[in-house]
């Protein structure tokens, strides 16, 4: 291993703060990493307290440091990296009415501009509407939350965060004059909704905590610029959001955690009407609504009249006002087919389904109630809806990708089922599909249960062993990780390395009951099935035990850290990108914009002894013990809401505490961006290709 630890090694201080709770007294040496004004440090990252900004510069050039052996091997990576992309790569047009919409990169571009060509001219000239490399000059950090023209096409509504807290402020741009006003508004939560009368805008406000609770709008062309409620979350455990119906003749506004959820409906064309809540929310119901021919459509989790519990969802019909009880089945639930979204159109109702852990589109016509299937012969792969701006069409666009082929985006004509290719995604440095090898195995957990594991390899691997693998996995929020393609991973693969990716309880591959066997009281199923994953692949010969990597983010940091506490000789090395570690303490935080809405997910340690213990045994700081562990970098951004950069400041100073072995802990704090890392698509390729020469170092690879 090139990495050595350098000198000196930064040893946080230990200001133990003591707390009991449900008769258990623990001790936390590293709270005061928490900057009692963390809420100013998202708007005013420059306001953080002196002592630790300190430690947290100490860290990241201890870091740099560390790692500077690997620059050679970084770069090489990122240079690759970059030649897979597409320098001027292109969206598909997507067409409104007058004109079609898309976005597109010019040779350098970080972010690309936004383009619209009319509909009506045979050779259109591109029009651009934003350039959002422009926008972004002078900023150390740039990202685009929302971009939507009026339906009259004259107006374009934008926001931007420039901290990376999510805090958005909004701008609107006219088409014609291209003339840009800032709104005064800065608090938004990214999505921007017009009304049909060209003037009302809707957005979503976070309140002082960084939580989407309420819904405003205003008449853009007020010159007082008077700011109206739509709605307003009383419960700290529901988020807010705001969008449109398909048909576009609803503002709908949504208010739900991770298990309920309630719809609010505004008419687009009269956006001053109050909003009309179509079923009110019940503990564990959740539903979305499409509407069709006058019906709306709920892809919902309810009981049907016999009382079974919808858990893969079904699809019923029914009115504002009524309750759950009184829909009626469209398409009834079966088990093990897990329905994930629906898109209307004006004859056609097309849904996006999960079966034995691969996706397909149904496309039902909605006269003749007939209806076909749109599957893909592969092992493995990711399948997509692209939602467009047209109603009335028998147009669907659908995007398709496997790990092994690029991204293909189709033009299907639901009525005559021809499929046309609009584009397909180019490898500049050049890609060869039948190099590589593609695999869905099942292996069996510890309980007995079966974990799908997708693998991707060269073609000339052999299952002997040999060969060092980084496996990959989330298992939280009912989130599914695609098997799709990803450039970014052939510079692991390239040099010898298998790629997994462990399909574990917690996240949604075989169903809704998937995700509910990896939650609350079933939660140590989710780290289970990645050891076992891990375990598994080493004794059917893809790789040997401390030949693996473990690399998650965020919920999937959780997943690294108590699978690095249950068993550490299983790896070599492993990546915790923004890992949510500090499980106890957070779900503990009320002030955190995450955690009433997260009790759902993990449980409430505050008034619920059993939730307490259960956090308590697996949440990753809190199981550090004296041991032997392997190389850990651990990645974080300063204005990050999601998961504070206190986490994994925290959890890297208490193995570094606790480390026995001489393996180096290394920390990474952006001090200029939050849960996404670095905004620019090259820039971000930059943090790719560092974790990469970190895995390949750790397996001796570099």
């Amino acid at each position: 291993m090139k990495i050595r630890p350098a000198q000196p090694v930064p040893l946080a201080q230990k200001r133990p703060l003591t707390q009991t709770r449900f008769g258990v007294e623990w001790t936390d040496d590293y709270a005061w990493m928490r900057d009692d004004k963390w809420q100013t440090v998202m708007r005013e990252p420059d306001t953080l307290h002196a002592d630790i900004r300190a430690h947290l510069e100490a860290e990241n050039a201890y870091t740099e440091t560390a790692l500077s052996p690997l620059t050679a091997l970084k770069d090489s990576i990122f240079s690759e990296m970059k030649g897979r992309l597409e320098p001027t790569a292109r969206g598909v047009p997507m067409p409104d009415g007058p004109y079609a919409y898309f976005h597109f990169y010019r040779e350098g571009d970080q972010h690309g501009v936004y383009a619209r060509h009319q509909t009506a001219v045979e050779t259109p000239e591109d029009e651009i509407i934003l350039d959002c490399d422009t926008l972004a000059k002078g900023t150390k950090f740039f990202d685009l939350g929302d971009v939507s023209h009026s339906p009259d096409h004259k107006w374009l509504a934008y926001s931007v965060d420039d901290k990376g807290s999510e805090n958005y402020q909004v701008f609107l741009r006219d088409l014609e004059t291209e003339e840009v006003s800032a709104t005064g508004i800065d608090k938004s939560a990214g999505a921007l909704v017009w009304a049909a009368d060209n003037r009302t805008l809707f957005w979503v406000e976070r309140d002082e905590n960084q939580r989407p609770y309420a819904v405003r709008f205003r008449d853009v062309f007020d010159a007082q610029g008077k700011t109206h409620t739509a709605y307003e979350e009383q419960d700290p455990g529901f988020f807010v959001s705001v969008g449109s119906s398909d048909d576009e003749a609803f503002i709908e506004i949504s208010a739900h955690n991770h298990t309920t959820g309630e719809i609010h409906r505004i008419p687009s064309d009269v956006p001053q009407t109050p909003p009309v809540c179509f079923a009110p929310r019940q503990e564990g119901i959740e539903y979305s609504l499409n509407d069709v021919g006058g019906v709306t459509y709920i892809l919902t989790n309810a009981p049907d009249e016999h009382g079974q519990t919808a858990v893969d969802f079904c699809i019923m019909t029914g009115t504002p006002g009524q309750t759950h009880h009184d829909w009626k089945i469209y398409i009834p639930h079966k088990p093990g087919r897990l329905i994930l979204g629906m898109e209307s159109f004006a004859n056609w109702l097309v849904r996006l389904e999960r079966e034995d852990a691969l996706p397909r589109l149904v496309i039902r016509n909605m006269t003749t109630q007939n209806e076909h299937a749109i599957e893909m012969p592969e092992a493995a792969y990711g399948l997509g809806i692209k939602s467009g701006y047209e109603y009335a069409t028998d147009t669907l666009y659908f995007s398709y990708s496997s790990p092994s082929r690029p991204g293909t985006v189709y033009r299907y004509d639901m009525s005559t089922r021809n499929r046309e290719t609009v584009r397909v995604q180019t490898v500049p440095s050049g890609h060869v599909p039948e190099n590589y090898r593609v695999e869905r195995i099942s292996i069996k957990a510890r309980d007995g249960e079966t974990i799908p594991v997708t693998l991707l390899a060269r073609h000339d691997v052999k299952t002997d062993g040999s060969n060092p693998l980084l496996l990959y996995g989330y298992g939280s929020y009912g989130i599914t990780i695609p098997a799709s393609f990803r450039t970014n991973i052939l510079s692991l693969v390239d040099r010898g390395m298998v790629y997994a990716i462990a399909h574990i309880r917690g996240g949604m591959s075989k169903g809704y009951q998937w995700y509910l066997d990896g939650k609350m009281e079933k939660k140590i199923n989710t780290f289970n099935d990645f050891v076992d994953a891990g375990n598994a692949l080493s004794a059917l010969g893809w790789t040997s035990r401390g030949k693996l990597v473990a690399h998650g983010g965020s919920a999937g940091g959780l997943l690294v850290g108590a699978a690095l506490n249950q068993d550490p000789d299983l790896f070599a090395g492993v990546i915790a990108a923004v890992p949510f570690v500090d499980v106890l303490n957070t779900m503990s935080d009320t002030e955190l914009p995450l955690t009433p809405p997260e009790w759902p997910e993990w449980g409430n340690p505050i008034t619920d002894e059993d939730a307490f213990h259960r956090l308590r045994s697996y949440s990753p700081y809190d199981n550090v013990t004296s041991r032997t562990y392997p190389p850990a970098l651990i990645t974080g951004g300063l204005t990050d809401p999601r998961v504070t950069y206190w986490e994994p400041a925290k959890w890297a100073a208490k193995l570094r505490a606790h480390q026995s072995g001489d393996a180096p802990i290394l920390l990474k704090i952006n001090m200029d961006a939050g849960h996404q890392g670095e905004s620019g698509r090259y820039d971000s390729l930059k943090e790719t290709a560092l974790e990469y020469a970190f895995a390949l170092d750790c397996v001796g690879l570099s």
